[in-house]
């Protein structure tokens, strides 16, 4: 491919979602672009507009919170994961997921109350626990709402 190609790739990509600055220089590699052009096409969509870190985050972390139901912790892993800045993602995370958790959990393991086959309370409070924890959940929010279930 040659360079307008892939430019012209790059921008029809992030315009039509949203892109960190990782997964656009994944998809190069994959296309196997020379590092320093991967650096050109990066501060090209970067000043265009085109990638915004910031804008990322806050559609990724609305996006998991709501649609996927995630725990702040399992948010938090994949815009590690995704070399987001902490430094970009906290204020968000508080701005965004400061109440609505409670409800979202409380939600989430009522319906898994109903599904879970479990001999004893001891055994479902375990489950239930270990459930919520792989959806982000941290202990304290977890054991809140199953003492009020």
């Amino acid at each position: 491919m040659t360079e307008q190609q892939i430019l012209s790739k790059l921008t029809s990509i992030c315009s039509k979602a949203e892109y960190c600055k990782y997964d656009i220089v994944r998809k190069m590699t994959r296309w196997e672009v020379s590092e320093e052009l991967q650096e050109k096409m990066l501060k090209y969509l970067v000043s265009e507009g085109y990638i915004d870190e910031t804008r990322f985050a806050r559609v990724f972390i609305r996006a998991k919170k709501e649609y996927n139901h995630w725990g702040v912790k399992k948010i938090e892993n994949a815009l590690f994961a995704k070399r987001i800045s902490r430094d970009i993602y906290d204020p968000i995370l508080k701005e965004i997921c400061n109440n609505d958790y409670h409800d979202i959990l409380k939600s989430l393991l009522q319906n898994k109350k109903r599904s879970v086959k479990a001999s004893s309370d001891y055994e479902l409070r375990g489950k239930l626990i270990r459930f919520a924890m792989q959806r982000g959940f941290t202990y304290d929010q977890i054991s809140e709402i199953i003492d009020e279930l």
